[in-house]
């Protein structure tokens, strides 16, 4: 497998028009490294294994890590609320405001409204500045109750280790996990990802217009590494080197309610998921197109990392997922995605037609004369001019739940509506929960 994963990179990445891929994984006691392609299709510039990629919100399991490293040592809990840390803090809620919790933040369970990417400048108070900016932030659902992804509160947590340490995030980071596991292609900031070979990313074929997010957003998303370094810090959760009980971040903390999408369960900061009887924590990240996934095997000892800069990156990322853990473990990776019902589903969409609306995004169902629905995703905020809105069929399965496809992918996705105590609808889609709000 080991000889034939360069040659079978190169195909995979032509299949699923990925412009460039790196790959790395560690397995019986051995590191592999691949690469294919071009990391900039203006450049033509070589993709290789030792090129960095943004791994996006690969970063929360970092920032996750660097917690759990100060609860071991005896500074908070997980159960510690945000306010004792952060006097200051506020969002629009004040019982959110006293009682949001570490594990809250970590578990994806605080309900702050959590997709909000906003620039507060390059300087080394821009957490600080994006965390006073929460505190109009409302509630997407009522604090604890369910799942729903939120960007927010792994920048509001970076924050929290700032007061802790009295040090940047971006210096926490190194010395807390870069300089122990002795990781030298891992960055933060573009004027130390420019000294190595960086991957661009791209839409529809051409380069992005913008190279990275803003920097406040560093402790939710702004991690640049080769696949290898990621695939070290995976191993640290297995072998240790960076937490004494590292298998404490993988003790469910919620169930998602669309587990369809990345796995079943939430821990603290890891996806979790069960693949042929073995647990699997993983996490994915994608920023302005780029994408990677960090997959660990706790039973087997497999760490796998895989970057991609466009394309079908997540169809992309599946697909080498499934011949490698084929190939390594033995293992399935399930099809997270229900089949198309045959013949089709007899549901009334009419109930389900309205506008679901958060911070960064609108989604409208819309009926047409037919009888069948229509999914409209539209961007709004800092991030609206960087994405065109998109619509595709929307299709029933069950009664709650449904599939569609976005436009220039194969790969169907669901959404899985469901109602709190209080009688509120949501759709939940992309790990987030979203009300209805007309």
């Amino acid at each position: 497998m080991a000889g034939a994963m360069g040659q079978r990179l190169a195909e995979l990445i032509a299949e699923y028009e990925v412009p460039g891929s790196a790959l790395a994984y560690w397995h019986q006691g051995e590191l592999h490294e691949f690469a294919a392609g071009t990391l900039n299709v203006d450049t033509g510039v070589e993709a290789t294994t030792d090129a960095l990629y943004q791994i996006g919100s690969v970063t929360k399991v970092w920032t996750a890590t660097l917690i759990m490293q100060q609860v071991e040592q005896g500074r908070l809990t997980l159960d510690t609320p945000v306010i004792e840390v952060l006097p200051e803090f506020r969002v629009a809620d004040p019982e959110v405001t006293k009682n949001v919790t570490i594990r809250h933040l970590l578990s994806h369970t605080s309900g702050i409204d959590g997709d909000q990417f906003v620039d507060t400048g390059r300087g080394d108070d821009c957490v600080e500045k994006y965390v006073a900016g929460c505190a109009t932030l409302p509630q997407n659902h009522p604090l604890g109750v369910t799942q729903s992804y939120c960007n927010s509160g792994f920048v509001i947590a970076g924050r929290v280790l700032e007061r802790l340490t009295g040090k940047r995030w971006d210096d926490v980071l190194r010395e807390g996990i870069c300089e122990p596991l002795g990781l030298t292609h891992t960055w933060t900031l573009p004027e130390d990802v420019l000294r190595f070979r960086a991957a661009m990313g791209h839409e529809e074929g051409r380069t992005t217009p913008v190279w990275g997010l803003m920097r406040s957003m560093g402790p939710a998303g702004l991690i640049c590494a080769r696949p290898a370094d990621v695939v070290a810090f995976g191993r640290a959760h297995l072998e240790g080197g960076l937490l004494e009980n590292p298998s404490a971040m993988w003790e469910p903390q919620v169930d998602i309610p669309n587990p369809y999408t990345l796995g079943r369960q939430w821990g603290i900061g890891w996806i979790l998921d069960e693949w042929s009887g073995h647990q699997v924590i993983s996490h994915a990240g994608n920023t302005i197109g780029q994408h990677a996934v960090l997959w660990a095997v706790p039973g087997t000892g497999t760490v796998v990392c895989v970057t991609a800069n466009g394309g079908r990156s997540g169809e992309f990322t599946r697909a080498v997922a499934t011949e490698l853990f084929a190939e390594l473990d033995g293992l399935t990776v399930p099809d997270p995605t229900p089949s198309l019902p045959e013949p089709p589903a007899e549901v009334d969409v009419a109930p389900y037609a309205g506008v679901y609306e958060r911070v960064g995004v609108r989604i409208t169902v819309s009926v047409l004369d037919d009888g069948s629905a229509r999914l409209r995703i539209e961007a709004t905020g800092e991030l609206a001019a960087l994405q065109e809105p998109e619509e595709s069929d929307f299709v029933p399965v069950d009664e709650n739940l449904f599939l569609f496809q976005a436009p220039g992918t194969r790969q169907w996705m669901a959404a899985v509506f469901f109602e709190l105590a209080d009688g509120t609808r949501y759709m939940h889609m992309g790990a987030r929960a979203t009300p209805k709000v007309s």
